[in-house]
């Protein structure tokens, strides 16, 4: 066997059995999917900080899971050699968001399903999981919760924060109460009655507190 029988056994015969039209189609509508998930990623982030860079990588993600899946249903031996060498990737990066991790599967579910020719079902089941994510995820509801933090001097006035807060929101939870030689501070996660927010003026303006914040709570709370 001589270099062109080499050739022509490896290289050639590869090139032969798979199809350029194939390649640009599937890519191409891999990028759109990419795209159309990067936007709906981009309308509900609903986080602290938007990550750019996060939404280009899903994009990403969705062209090179497709030109995986086109290599592999081209040629056994690669997917053999393709799952083994994709068994040793490990990722350290940590996911801040839960809603990260939905739209990382649905870009390499949108990769996989259009590199295997399914393009119909990437299309229209992308279409459909980006109206449930618009729908559900930009929900708004008066039910929210928040964390209210007080700074007090006294336990005089922790009473008196404690009424107004009882008086004024639906629902309250002391996560935490912290007592030091400067006074006592009050971290509460409240439900509110409506919209209004105008009773954290009014527990500001109690005798005896220093300090008052009302933030919005994403469900997670580090004591």
């Amino acid at each position: 066997m001589n270099f062109n029988d080499i050739f022509k056994s490896n290289f050639v015969e590869k090139v032969s059995s798979f199809s350029p039209l194939d390649m640009v189609i599937a890519l191409a509508v891999s990028f759109a999917l990419g795209l159309f998930i990067f936007y709906v990623y981009k309308k509900t982030f609903n986080g602290v900080m938007y990550s750019a860079s996060f939404g280009v990588s899903l994009l990403a993600m969705t062209l090179i899971t497709t030109l995986i899946i086109l290599a592999v249903t081209s040629n056994v031996i690669l997917s053999l050699g393709m799952v083994g060498a994709l068994s040793i990737v490990r990722f350290r990066s940590a996911i801040k968001e839960p809603m990260d991790i939905a739209f990382l599967f649905w870009s390499i579910s949108a990769g996989i399903v259009t590199g295997a020719g399914l393009i119909p079902l990437g299309v229209f089941g992308s279409l459909f999981i980006g109206v449930v994510m618009v729908i559900f995820v930009n929900k708004k509801t008066n039910d929210n919760p928040y964390i209210l933090v007080v700074n007090c001097m006294d336990d005089k006035a922790e009473k008196l924060v404690n009424s107004a807060i009882i008086d004024n929101v639906k629902k309250h939870v002391v996560k935490s109460k912290a007592v030091t030689t400067s006074g006592v501070e009050l971290t509460v996660e409240v439900r509110l009655k409506g919209s209004s927010t105008e009773f954290v003026n009014q527990i500001s303006e109690i005798r005896g507190v220093t300090n008052t914040v009302l933030v919005s709570y994403n469900g997670e709370y580090m004591s």
